[in-house]
Order: structure tokens, then sequence, then C-alpha cells
């Protein structure tokens, strides 16, 4: 009975920490949204001080967790192109071209077309593996077609719903998630995630700051906009990440993927009640069928 207990007990553990980390990262998209829409700043600038910022602070984290210099993956020549290719064209893409489908369109949208990542991913291992989809994954591929065409036109051919620019941006979006899932797999064999990822997204601040640097601010600055900032930047990052990392450690990776799908129904929600974005009933009955996308590909294992 006390096994059975403590077992009950880790998994609620779990299913908290996951269920936080959604939670804020679909907060995060929305207050993102405000400070494109509202305050006037640039998807650029916030995504060079969100990487930046949040890149330092979690190697930091890596240094005191692992008690080992976070340099030491810069000692292995076969990680250092793959790790740089996971920086630029896995995290700060999918970043930047996230925050961009906001500013094109609103939170919610832009959430729900990044998570057409788990079907890319599936297409990605049919390719592969020379495979056909079956049972599930024909069903998910299905819906995610379905769930796209009616978030996008709202049931109706005659025009889009949302511009083209932000229906470019989103489906971008979700590639570029798909590659940030897939490409590190090896990276994390030898190396913590939290190494992995501090150094992606310090590397894919760096680097676009080059474009969009840190001094070059426009948009309206006050004390809201200050607190938006830090809060998209620890509580729309750091602590997400660590929240959706930890509770690896108590339940299984397919239960906190399927758990995770509550991110982009938060921003839905939170987007529509606070900003008052515009949801219309095919453009919810979109949502969920991608939604049941995740959840049907959440526990499938790629080989």
């Amino acid at each position: 009975m006390e096994a059975v207990s403590v077992m009950s007990k880790n998994k609620s553990i779990g299913i908290f920490l996951v269920l936080t980390g959604a939670i804020l990262w679909g907060l995060s998209g929305t207050v993102a949204q405000y400070l494109f829409q509202v305050k006037g700043l640039s998807p650029g600038w916030l995504i060079t001080i969100r990487l930046t910022t949040s890149g330092l602070l979690l190697l930091l984290i890596s240094a005191l967790k692992y008690k080992r210099s976070f340099l030491n993956i810069w000692k292995s020549k076969s990680d250092r192109f793959p790790l740089l290719l996971f920086a630029l064209f896995g995290m700060l893409t999918v970043q930047y071209t996230y925050f961009v489908a906001i500013e094109a369109s609103n939170a919610a949208t832009a959430t729900f077309l990044q998570y057409l990542a788990p079907a890319l991913i599936a297409i990605y291992y049919v390719i592969v593996n020379r495979k056909l989809p079956v049972g599930k994954e024909q069903l998910a591929l299905i819906f995610a077609i379905v769930g796209t065409f009616l978030l996008v036109t709202k049931g109706t051919l005659e025009s889009l719903s949302i511009t083209k620019a932000a229906l470019f941006w989103g489906i971008t979006s979700a590639f570029a998630l798909a590659f940030y899932t897939i490409q590190p797999r090896n990276l994390l064999k030898k190396w913590d995630s939290i190494t992995i990822t501090g150094w992606g997204m310090l590397i894919g601040g760096l680097a676009i700051s080059f474009i969009h640097p840190p001094w070059e601010f426009q948009g309206s600055l006050s004390v809201g906009s200050l607190f938006f900032i830090l809060f998209v930047i620890v509580f729309g990052t750091l602590i997400p990440f660590y929240c959706y990392m930890e509770s690896l450690n108590y339940i299984s990776p397919s239960e906190t993927s399927m758990l995770a799908s509550i991110e982009p129904l938060t921003a839905a929600i939170v987007s529509v009640a606070w900003l008052k974005t515009s949801f219309v009933v095919m453009e919810w009955l979109g949502a969920a069928f991608i939604v049941a996308t995740i959840i049907l590909l959440s526990n499938h294992k790629q080989e």
C-alpha cells in the first residue's frame, strides 16, 4: 500500500509540473501578443533579450546542478556543429517564427499552427522508415489537415481567416519545432538537456542580436512593459522549461507530451478573455482537431 501511495504521489507531482509548465508557456505567448500589438515591441528585439538572458541563466543553473563546466561540450569536436545547427535552425528559428506569427495574427492561432509539429514529425518518420502511416498515425494526420483547414479558413473556401504572413510564419514555426525536436537526439544522449538548451538559447540570442541589437528598442517602455518582458523570460522560459524537464522524473514522456497539449488551449482561452481575440466556432473546432492530433501522437514511439 505504501509503495502504491508513493507512486500515486509521484505521478501527481509529475502532472502538476507539466501542467504548470504548459500553462506558463501558453500565457507567455499571450503576453508576447500584448507586447507586440499593444506596446509596439519588435519580435526580433524581444527574442534577442529572451534567448540571451535565458541562455545565460540556464547555463548557470547547469553548472550549479551538475557541478561541472558548461564549456565541456565544446571540447567534443563531433558535437560542435550539431550544437550550432540546433541553436540556429532549431532554437532561434522556432522562437523567431513563432513570435512573428503571433505579431501577424494572435497567440492562439500561432500556437495551434506551431503544434502541427507532431504531425510533421510523424510524416518525417514515415519517409525515413519508408512505411505508410497506419492506425493512429493515419487518423492523426487527417485530424491535422482538417484542423488546419478549419483554423485558417473558418470552414469556407472563399478566403483565409488569417493573413498569408500569419499562415506562412505559423507553418514555418511548426517545421522549425519538428526540427528542434528531432535534430538534437544524439546530443541528448551525451549531454544534459539544460546545457544543450542553454547554449542553444545563448547562441541563438547572440546571432539575432546582430540584426536586432538589444539597445535598439522600439515601442512603449513602461513599468508594465518591463514586468511583461520579465514574465516572458522567467515565467515563459526558465520556469516552464525546468518544470517540463523535471516532470520526466515522475511520469512518462508520452504522458508529458499529452498533458503539454494544454499549452495551445491556454493561449487561446487567455487571448480571447484578456485581449478580446475573435475566435469563432469553426476555429475552436479546428483547434480541437489539432489538440486531438497531439494526443494521438503523444504515445506513438518513433524509431
